[in-house]
């Protein structure tokens, strides 16, 4: 036996999976071909095509949206490790790149199933999100964002119409909605394409109202009257929302009938605040927690506590309530609910207030 015979190249297969028809030159290297050979396979007219920097396609004709999202996922993490090429025997098409690289803006509402994005293959280019030391530059059809800290990316399956006919799809890593929600409004001027934006975020139940301004806010939306009143108009539709959860909850769990959108005054003196819901016999007030994290959230939240304290010592209890835990967990908060409306039998009498509609 000739223990100098060189060992085989491994196999180059090019099966349906959209992420092995783009692979890095580093790829192709711990597969036996040389960069002369890759690059001569790119030539024009060649069977292959050079689709970014370093990354390559491995058919002649256009890329599907399937690989277009790989090829730039590729070229984004290509950098890990700070460079280290693909090692022989480590098949890094078979592996989603990692968190430090993930689809983001409208290709990844798109991705998330916002009706009210452009559909992927429309898109000239796709938002990648890389941390902020990373040595990229935005090129063909990868659009580089950068960020001082990224968040955890969801693994989001690829629609089956971007890709080959296969059953199932291919995950790729995606910005959680609010973050590719404030990366996609950083680059739009258009008011209405803002708010179907972020109305859909909420009306499809994609995410919460606050987790959305607390991303415009750490990306220093806020300040652009456009993105203003689409806040505006998301705080009023996440609210609706949440009034709808609540009545909801008050019929599915069989409690009491409350009244509904009230305000509470001592008699003859002054107004102590409105409420969501109030149950006269019991002293009990529900307030569902809208609060978003906007620039004068530290004015106003001195305010909310001072209302709650008020009505408290006057022997009301104030029960508040998230969006999210009526959404996410109705159940126990209608237990919460029924606990305090229980427990007024075994408190002192509460002061006398009037109830008026709001």
């Amino acid at each position: 036996m000739n223990h100098n015979t060189p060992l085989s190249p491994r196999p180059l297969h090019q099966p349906a999976d959209g992420r092995r028809r783009v692979m890095t030159t580093a790829q192709l290297r711990s597969h036996g071909l040389t960069a002369a050979e890759a690059a001569a396979r790119c030539r024009p007219g060649g069977p292959w095509q050079q689709i970014l920097p370093g990354v390559v396609l491995l058919h002649p004709g256009p890329p599907t949206g399937e690989e277009r999202l790989h090829a730039v996922l590729l070229y984004a993490g290509r950098e890990r490790g700070g460079g280290v090429p693909a090692q022989p025997g480590a098949d890094a098409a078979s592996a989603p790149p990692g968190a430090d690289a993930m689809i983001t803006g409208l290709a990844a509402l798109a991705l998330h199933g916002f009706t009210s994005a452009p559909p992927l293959p429309s898109l000239e280019a796709i938002d990648v999100l890389v941390p902020r030391p990373r040595r990229l530059r935005s090129t063909g059809c990868a659009r580089i964002v950068r960020a001082p800290a990224l968040p955890a990316p969801e693994q989001v399956t690829v629609p089956q119409a971007l890709g080959p006919a296969r059953a199932g799809g291919t995950p790729v890593p995606v910005a959680p909605v609010p973050r590719a929600l404030a990366d996609a409004v950083a680059g739009l001027a258009d008011a209405a394409v803002v708010r179907l934006l972020l109305t859909e975020a909420v009306r499809g139940g994609h995410c919460e109202p606050a987790a959305v301004v607390r991303e415009l806010n750490q990306a220093r939306l806020l300040s652009r009257p456009h993105v203003v009143d689409a806040v505006d108009s998301l705080l009023a539709e996440g609210r609706a929302i949440a009034e709808h959860r609540l009545y909801r909850m008050v019929r599915e769990y069989a409690l009491p009938d409350p009244v509904w959108n009230v305000d509470l005054r001592l008699p003859g003196g002054p107004h102590l605040g409105g409420v969501d819901a109030y149950w006269p016999g019991q002293a009990v007030a529900v307030e569902l927690d809208t609060r978003a994290p906007r620039q004068d959230d530290d004015a106003l939240w001195p305010e909310y506590v001072r209302k709650r304290e008020h009505l408290e010592r006057l022997g009301i209890t104030v029960v508040h309530l998230t969006p999210r835990k009526l959404r996410d967990a109705p159940e126990q908060q209608a237990a919460v609910v029924r606990t305090a409306l229980t427990a007024s039998a075994d408190r002192e009498p509460a002061a006398r207030v009037v109830v008026l509609p709001r």
